[in-house]
C-alpha cells in the first residue's frame, strides 16, 4: 500500500471528484515509477476510466494555488500547470496505429487497456485512487520487478510496440541511460529490426530524447546502444561515422566513436552544460572526411578541427538545433579544440597566449575544460603529463590575462581613428592598418595601449604613403 506515499492534495480531490463521477482513477506511469525507485518527480499522470477533461475542471476548480489549465478536446486530454507541477488528466484508452503514422487511432477503453498501450513494464504500473482500494498498486505486468533487476521491457511484443510508435526506440535507450538499466535482449533486437522506423518520427522529437540523452551522467551508455541498435545512423549518420579502425601495413588509427564518447564522458563529470557537451560530442566530427594514410607518418587529420567548424551549420539545421549563438558557440570550440594541445606540448609563447586569449574570449575556460578531457591515452603517465602542462597553460592564461586584458579585446585604435586620421574612406589600406596594429599587440612587440597603437598606426600610415589630416590622439 502506497496510501501515505499520495501527499500531493490532488491525490485526495481527485478520489472524491472520481466518486462522484462514479467513475474509477489512478495515478499512473512515470510518476508511480519514480515513487518506487525514491526519485523526485513533478509530473503526474492521472488516468480515470471516464472524461479526463471532465476530471481536470472539476479538479481546477478545488486545487489551490497559481494555475493553469489547457484543455485538448480533439485528444480527450487536459493539463493542469499548478506551481512548478504538471498534472496531466486522460480518459482510459486503447490505441492502434497505421504503418506509416505513430498517431494513433485512440477509442475508450478501460484500465488494462490502458496500462497496456505503454512502452515499457517499469512506466505500466498504476496506484489506485479510489476510496475502496486507494494506495493499492496495480502492476500487471511485473514492472516492479523489472524496476528491481534493472530492465526495460515492453508490456507487450516488443516488435509491435516499437513498430507502432518508433520514437519509444529512442525512449528505450533513453531510460537505459538515465537509469543505468539494461535493455532486455529480445526488446533489443526487436529495436535492431525496426530501427528503420524510426523515419516517420520528427527530427524535433527525436532530438528531444537525444538530448536528454547528453544530459545523462555517463552519456557513453546511451550513444553506444544508439550506434550499435543501428538507430543513430538513421538520423545522425555523421556521427555514426566515427565508428570504425582502419588498417594499412600494420599501422592502425583508434576507433574516433569509442574516443568521442570518451571524451563526452570525460567532460560530464566537470560540466553539466548541455552545448559544451555537444562540442565535445563534436570535437572530432571531420575526422573520416580528413583521414588520410601516410606511409611515414601513418594516419593523419589534418585540418579536421576546420572542416569540423564548417560541418556544424549543416548538422544543426539538419537536427532543428539552434542556429543562434549556441550553434557559435559549439563551431568556435571545434575550430579552436586543438590549440591548447598543441601550447601543452611545447613552450608556451606570450604571443600564442595572447592569440588564444584574442580568438576564444569569454569561451577560454570551456574550451580548456574540452581539451582536458580529450586526453583519452591509456598511458596514465601520459595523461598526467599532459594534463600538468595544461596546468601550465592555464597559469599562462591567468598572467596573460591579467596583464593584457585580451578576452574579448578590441584593438585601442578603431578603424574610425585611422580614417579620421588620414581622411580616408573605407578601403583596404584601413584593413591592412588595423591588421597590423592587432598583430603587433598580439606577438608583444608594443603594448596593449592606445598610444602605442596610435604611434604604431602612424608608422603604418607613412610605410603605405600616408600622410596624417588630422591628429585624434
Amino acid at each position: 500500500m502506497f496510501a501515505q506515499k499520495l501527499t500531493h492534495p490532488v491525490f485526495a480531490l481527485v478520489a472524491d471528484a472520481a466518486s462522484q463521477l462514479n467513475a474509477n482513477a489512478y495515478v499512473v506511469g512515470g510518476w508511480v515509477r519514480d515513487l518506487l525507485l525514491e526519485r523526485k518527480s513533478k509530473d503526474i499522470d492521472i488516468v480515470i476510466v471516464g472524461s479526463g477533461i471532465e476530471l481536470a475542471e472539476i479538479i481546477a476548480k478545488k486545487l489551490p494555488g497559481k494555475q493553469e489549465l489547457k484543455i485538448f478536446k480533439n485528444f480527450g486530454t487536459a493539463m493542469l500547470r499548478i506551481d512548478d507541477w504538471e498534472i496531466e488528466f486522460v480518459g482510459a484508452r486503447k490505441e492502434s496505429y497505421r504503418a506509416n503514422s505513430r498517431k494513433p487511432i485512440v477509442e475508450d477503453g478501460s484500465l488494462e487497456d490502458d496500462i497496456s498501450r505503454r512502452d515499457f513494464n517499469i512506466n505500466a504500473m498504476a496506484i489506485s485512487l479510489n476510496s475502496s482500494d486507494f494506495g493499492e498498486l496495480i502492476d500487471l505486468f511485473d514492472g516492479r520487478k523489472d524496476l528491481n533487476e534493472k530492465i526495460i521491457r515492453t508490456p507487450l511484443d516488443p516488435d509491435i510496440t516499437y513498430s507502432d510508435d518508433p520514437l519509444r526506440m529512442m525512449r528505450a535507450i533513453r531510460f537505459a541511460s538515465q537509469l543505468d538499466f539494461n535493455i532486455e535482449y529480445k526488446s533489443f533486437e526487436s529495436i535492431k529490426k525496426n530501427a528503420h522506423r524510426l523515419n516517420i518520427v520528427s527530427i524535433e522529437r527525436i532530438m528531444d530524447e537525444f538530448n536528454k540523452i547528453m544530459m545523462t551522467s555517463e552519456p557513453s551508455k546511451g550513444l553506444k546502444m544508439l550506434r550499435a541498435t543501428g538507430l543513430l545512423k538513421e538520423f545522425f549518420p555523421e556521427l555514426d561515422a566515427l565508428h570504425g579502425v582502419d588498417v594499412i601495413d600494420g599501422k592502425a588509427h583508434k576507433d574516433n566513436f569509442f574516443h568521442t564518447v570518451q571524451v563526452l564522458d570525460n567532460l560530464c563529470r566537470t560540466s553539466d552544460d548541455l552545448w559544451l557537451r555537444w562540442a565535445a560530442l563534436m570535437h572530432d566530427i571531420a575526422k573520416p572526411r580528413t583521414r588520410e594514410f601516410d606511409p611515414e607518418a601513418g594516419w593523419t587529420f589534418h585540418g579536421h578541427e576546420f572542416v569540423g567548424a564548417k560541418m556544424i551549420p549543416g548538422i544543426f539545421k539538419k537536427l532543428r538545433l539552434p542556429l543562434t549563438d549556441k550553434m557559435k558557440y559549439v563551431q568556435k570550440l571545434v575550430l579552436l579544440h586543438l590549440r591548447p594541445i598543441v601550447l601543452s606540448q611545447s613552450i608556451v609563447s606570450d604571443s600564442a597566449v595572447r592569440r588564444l586569449l584574442f580568438e576564444a574570449g569569454d569561451d577560454i575556460d570551456d574550451l580548456m575544460t574540452l581539451c582536458e578531457a580529450d586526453i583519452t591515452s591509456a598511458n596514465e603517465y601520459k595523461v598526467q603529463r599532459y594534463l600538468k602542462n595544461f596546468e601550465l597553460v592555464r597559469q599562462k592564461l591567468r598572467e596573460i590575462e591579467e596583464k593584457d586584458k585580451l578576452r574579448n579585446w578590441q584593438p585601442p585604435v578603431t578603424g574610425n581613428d585611422i580614417m579620421e586620421t588620414f581622411e580616408l574612406k573605407p578601403c583596404k589600406e584601413v584593413g591592412i592598418i588595423k591588421t597590423a596594429i592587432r598583430e603587433a599587440i598580439l606577438d608583444g612587440v608594443i603594448p596593449n595601449e592606445r598610444d602605442a597603437a596610435y604611434d604604431f598606426m602612424l608608422k603604418q600610415g607613412k610605410k603605405l604613403g600616408l600622410t596624417p589630416k588630422n591628429v585624434v590622439n
